[in-house]
């Protein structure tokens, strides 16, 4: 697969408008796990190699568990989220599949549950914004760097 384009030469303001919502999003107060938690899952649903790349990485930067990391992509089976971060991942999935569930009300009323009405807001909007990366490195065959090839032993 080859990058089909490289959105930050072909349209600069482009680009710097959507970092501009990105940079809100990381000053939007909203605490670090959830940020992670919000970047990875969408990534994964939405199969974009370069962000689950990037989001894992960064996730493991912070400090996140490698558990906590790789038991994303089965959160429902898994006891290792807590409860707000279970409220959390039902919206992410819910809003970037809205297509298909519409952002049914259990999974709002759960996430009212354990957020203020201002953390919705910046939840969403930080789904909205990870969902937008996400269509435009799938879209434009972003290229995420190889560490190494892994070999079986």
């Amino acid at each position: 697969m080859q990058q089909r384009l490289d959105m930050t030469k072909a349209s600069p303001e482009a680009f710097k408008a959507v970092l501009a919502l990105e940079n809100y999003v990381q000053n939007s107060g909203l605490e670090r796990r959830f940020i992670h938690l919000i970047k990875l899952r969408a990534s994964q649903i939405n199969g974009c190699a370069f962000c689950v790349d990037m989001h894992v990485k960064e996730s493991r930067h912070d400090g996140l568990s490698e558990q906590w990391i790789n038991l994303m992509c089965v959160w429902r089976e898994s006891p290792v989220y807590d409860a707000r971060e279970r409220a959390l991942l039902g919206w992410v999935d819910a809003v970037t599949n809205i297509a298909q569930t519409g952002a049914p009300d259990d999974a709002y009323q759960t996430l009212q549950a354990h957020f203020s009405s201002e953390e919705i807001a910046k939840i969403t909007v930080a789904i909205g914004a990870i969902n937008v990366w996400n269509r435009l490195a799938v879209s434009f065959r972003a290229q995420h760097p190889v560490d190494r090839v892994a070999k079986a032993a």
